[in-house]
């Protein structure tokens, strides 16, 4: 549920187009994607915080958040929980 989710959410806030959708869980995404810099990765997190309703802060994030695709969407999983 949640990896189409931010996937879509993803390619939107990057614009990443139709290279966004071959995006996989296990597609790496911090240092493989250009796109994903540290602005980049602020408008994702505002995307991601309205999109599920959930608080990130910056203590929640690391480099093993956006490791890859799937990573990211386990992450927005697990604060979405609780």
């Amino acid at each position: 549920m949640y990896l189409d989710e931010v996937k879509t959410i993803l390619i939107d806030v990057l614009s990443l187009g139709e290279a966004g959708q071959r995006l996989q869980s296990d597609s790496p995404l911090l240092g493989s994607l250009p796109e994903l810099d540290s602005m980049a990765v602020v408008s994702l997190v505002g995307a991601l915080e309205d999109h599920f309703g959930i608080a990130i802060d910056d203590d929640d994030l690391s480099a093993s958040t956006f490791e890859t695709l799937g990573s990211l969407a386990d992450f927005v999983a697990r604060k979405s929980a609780g």
